[in-house]
């Protein structure tokens, strides 16, 4: 009788753990982390054990955490995370309770179906583009509390400064979060203007600041978004500018703490929009500020994810609409620069394969943030020079060669940038791989048997030189050497690439992170080794769940991996290929090995120009006219 009494015990412990309440915990901390693999083992560790889901972002400057689980396991996650070290000292852990009984795609989208915790380059990417001076997080705003930023509002005019001298200059609130986000909330104060950058992504926020930093200058800027972190890097590049932008302040918490001080909404009108299942978060006020894009009625529901068919941005559709129109829709970016309602035009297949060489062609011819993206469609080629302006620039991916590194890659695309400056934006990463310095003594004469050469034994290079990167190494590849240099032990070999057959798994992961951080991308373009990593790339698109995606690839000068599933006409992503021809001078990568990673793709999704040049990019007439072609399929 015992027995049985201590086993319905059990069972109603059992149930009680069931219908424990649920909850989402967000947190960031910029901080020097000196061990990240210490730390990265800590959260592998302490997330699975507590049955923890969600995005965990770590960096060498700090840690963005977005997880949910049960409320029980999220406080001792809490718990665990400030005795970890000093690291976390003054963190704001904000943790919510809610109910995850939503819908499953919502779940997946937002990342809380599974745990994905991954070493990132940076928290938040400020700037898909190389900047002259990088914000530094120590010069970010002042923290403004919930209570003294609604203070500031309400008085519209009060002292800001810490020395306590009366500021006269105006202030402006900006706002610093995505388009689609302002739309349902905002601050809104007849006494302050407010800035809406109305920008796709925060990677989108540095280039606004810079053209709208003279209405900056001199006035007293309140920023502020979801959370607060995407305010720190923002703030700090304000107030990097100098004289007249150092009275930059942020929202201490963000929107969310601001909600929790002001129940009622405050200044704030609408919901915030956050990033996970539960879509947004509201004030007891229940006035709705978002509208129906398409009939204008009240609205303010992402639920349903409608997305704007040409930039994938969600958009806000009413139920009645959705009915009504069908999925396809035009977010209003896209329509202030020319897309109309409507079906996207849609080639049946790609452009059929054509090969261009010279002699043929004379004469002729985008945490705090998600990403939304499909694959996309070419649609009907235009003819050069014609059809409209592109309504935003594509962004491109570009993976270097061995050897290599981002600068000196976009020194050597630099002819490419510029004839592509209207249509197209690079963005440039390092490989994973580290490399040691190596040199090559030069030879200085021939010893007896006239085939030799003796060896110049001059001192090593001097001067400063930049760390050299690769996608692929070869098997006894140890790591980078730092600083030190080795003498290369044989002459070049055309065909080393051959031996260069490890460390791709770690390339691939370090790309699945780049395009969480730093994308969405249109494409990806890839330069020798870069060009083979771009190829399975490609095959990933299929498998990766969406941590990987593109509309289309460009591989210059490549040579295929020897990977499964890549067999000759498998892969369908269309593709640009551009490579030396028979009697080119490539000395590096020959003309079959670029032929083989062609026939990987389907002919029908094909495009190949060769050309007599050696281990280049040619951007001479004819070939830049094909290559421009090839692109304005997908503006």
């Amino acid at each position: 009788m015992a027995e049985r009494k201590e086993k319905v015990k059990t069972t109603e412990e059992e149930e009680e753990e069931e219908e424990e309440e649920e909850g989402v915990l967000l947190y960031y901390k910029y901080a020097n982390v000196t061990d990240l693999n210490d730390l990265l083992n800590f959260y592998n560790s302490n997330c699975e054990s507590l049955g923890l889901r969600g995005r965990v972002r770590l960096a060498p400057h700090g840690v963005n955490v977005t997880v949910g689980g049960n409320l029980s396991s999220l406080e001792q996650h809490i718990h665990a995370v400030k005795l970890k070290n000093s690291l976390f000292e003054g963190t704001d852990f904000k943790l919510a309770s809610c109910n995850f009984q939503s819908n499953q795609q919502i779940l997946k989208e937002c990342g809380f179906t599974s745990l994905s915790i991954r070493v990132v380059k940076e928290l938040v990417t400020f700037s898909s583009r190389p900047l002259l001076k990088s914000p530094v997080i120590s010069n970010a705003g002042r923290h403004l509390s919930a209570v003294e930023f609604n203070t500031v509002l309400q008085s519209a005019g009060d002292s800001l400064a810490n020395n306590g001298s009366t500021q006269k200059n105006k202030i402006i609130l900006l706002d610093a979060r995505n388009v689609y986000e302002t739309r349902i909330g905002r601050f809104q104060t007849s006494k302050v203007e407010t800035l809406d950058p109305k920008i796709r992504q925060y990677s989108d926020l540095c280039t606004w600041i810079d053209s709208h930093s003279e209405q900056l200058c001199g006035s007293n800027v309140l920023m502020y978004c979801t959370g607060g972190i995407r305010c720190e890097m923002a703030s700090a590049y304000i107030r990097s500018k100098g004289a007249g932008y150092e009275n930059t302040f942020q929202l201490f918490g963000g929107i969310q703490r601001y909600l929790e001080q002001f129940p009622d909404g405050g200044f704030f009108k609408g919901k915030n929009f956050v990033f996970d299942h539960r879509i947004s978060v509201g004030s007891s006020n229940t006035d709705i500020l978002g509208s129906c894009l398409l009939c204008g009625s009240p609205f303010d529901d992402y639920s349903s994810r409608c997305r704007c068919t040409y930039c994938r941005m969600l958009v806000l559709v009413c139920n009645g609409c959705q009915e009504k129109n069908g999925p396809k829709y035009v977010c209003e970016l896209c329509q202030e620069h020319g897309k109309k309602d409507g079906s996207v035009p849609v080639e049946k297949s790609c452009r059929h394969q054509t090969e261009i060489s010279m002699a043929e062609m004379s004469g002729t011819v985008e945490l705090e943030s998600v990403d939304y993206r499909d694959q996309a469609t070419l649609s009907p080629q235009l003819p050069l020079g014609q059809g409209p302006k592109p309504s935003r620039k594509l962004r491109i991916l570009c993976l270097h060669g061995f050897r290599q590194n981002a600068s000196n890659f976009k020194g050597r695309t630099a002819s490419l940038a510029k004839k592509l400056k209207n249509i197209v934006e690079l963005v440039f990463i390092d490989a994973p791989h580290e490399l040691p310095f190596i040199y090559r003594p030069r030879p200085t004469e021939k010893d007896e048997d006239s085939i030799r050469f003796k060896l110049d034994s001059s001192p090593l290079p001097l001067g400063a030189c930049r760390k050299k990167f690769a996608w692929l190494v070869a098997q006894d590849y140890t790591g980078s050497s730092g600083s030190n240099w080795e003498m290369a032990d044989e002459p070049f070999d055309p065909l080393q690439y051959q031996q260069q057959t490890d460390g791709f798994d770690v390339s691939l992961s370090y790309l699945k992170s780049v395009f969480s951080q730093m994308g969405p991308f249109d494409g990806v373009l890839g330069f020798s080794q870069g060009a083979a990593m771009v190829a399975s790339l490609c095959r990933e698109q299929g498998i990766s769940n969406g941590e990987i995606d593109f509309k289309f690839a460009i591989l210059c000068s490549g040579f295929a991996l020897n990977l499964p599933q890549l067999e000759p006409g498998s892969v369908g992503c269309p593709s640009l290929h551009i490579f030396g021809n028979s009697q080119g001078k490539d000395r590096q990568i020959e003309c079959h090995a670029s032929a083989e990673l062609a026939s990987l793709f389907k002919q029908s999704c094909a495009v190949i120009i060769t050309h007599e040049s050696g281990h280049i990019i040619p951007t001479q007439p004819p070939y830049i006219e094909s290559i421009k072609a090839f692109l304005r399929q997908f503006i």
